[in-house]
């Protein structure tokens, strides 16, 4: 199984959920008075027959034991029932949630092949749990029920070039800014013999803000282009904002800083522009922990 399979199926997940929970709820009714294992099973067996390489279906009761046999393609695994089920992601995030799941790929059992197990939790007219129903299906299958439309796919290549033209003209300024803080040194004779302190803050913008163009081409080119998303940190847009806002806020902080020795020396009443500047850093800061906070609590949820 290919890496990009895996990450067909981490984008198409929501779709593969709301596809399941729409098979699910328009043939197993829920809140019933009684429902029984006897009313359960041919509405499974329906949602089977709808899905064509579906591996298997079954029901577990309220406390996770299976109470019916595997009906896979072929045949029907009867020594299934009575076996306990409690301790797999598709039955205790159904019942912990509430609703319709779909599990992370995993190992079938059955084929030895990836699958997910989408499952439905089945209440009675109290709100008390009673079953909860599973289906299995291969995961190429899930892959391709979530699959976007022609117009999507065109639209994501589309996306795809423009970031990848954007990120190479980006990379081309950074360089121009390298090279252009490179060449400061020489044209300003910076050196231990020649040491202006003005000068060494010009060259030093230069490269920081070089420093933060290059560092957006590459994000750009990481998670736009390439589709590397780095697992337990900030992703997407997010991550790309804060990894340029905080470059820029360095590049701020050190003209601030050149101006605040600039002003001491030439005109010290000018200070006071330098601390609107510090100031301004101050509140950029501030103002980008908060949005890391919240951005990252969203994530983690």
């Amino acid at each position: 199984m290919l890496i990009s399979d895996m990450q067909n199926f981490s984008e198409g997940r929501t779709k593969a959920r709301a596809y399941f929970c729409y098979l699910f709820s328009k043939n197993i009714q829920n809140r019933l008075p009684s429902p029984s294992v006897e009313s359960i099973i041919p509405r499974l067996l329906k949602i089977k027959a709808e899905l064509e390489n579906c591996d298997g279906v079954y029901l577990l009761d309220n406390r996770g034991v299976q109470v019916s046999p595997t009906f896979t393609k072929n045949r029907q695994i009867d020594e299934d029932a009575g076996r306990i089920r409690s301790d797999r992601a598709y039955y205790y995030r159904a019942v912990k949630e509430g609703r319709c799941t779909i599990t992370d790929p995993y190992p079938s059992l059955m084929t030895s092949d990836l699958c997910i197990t989408a499952s439905q939790p089945v209440y009675d007219d109290h709100g008390e749990l009673k079953f909860v129903a599973c289906l299995d299906m291969p995961l190429n299958e899930v892959i391709k029920i979530s699959r976007s439309s022609k117009f999507d796919k065109f639209f994501t290549t589309f996306f795809k070039y423009s970031y990848a033209i954007f990120s190479v003209a980006l990379v081309a300024v950074a360089l121009l800014l390298f090279l252009k803080g490179m060449q400061s040194f020489f044209v300003y004779e910076i050196s231990p013999e020649h040491f202006n302190i003005k000068d060494v803050f010009e060259a030093t913008i230069l490269l920081t803000l070089a420093l933060a163009i290059f560092d957006l081409a590459k994000t750009l080119i990481e998670e736009e282009i390439l589709g590397r998303n780095k697992e337990n940190s900030i992703s997407g847009p997010h991550k790309t904002m804060v990894r340029f806002l905080g470059s820029i806020i360095i590049a701020l902080s050190i003209e601030a800083l050149m101006l605040v020795f600039k002003f001491a020396i030439t005109d010290p009443e000018k200070l006071l522009y330098a601390m609107y500047i510090i100031g301004g850093v101050s509140m950029l800061l501030i103002t980008l922990a908060i949005y890391i906070k919240f951005t990252k609590l969203k994530i983690d949820e």
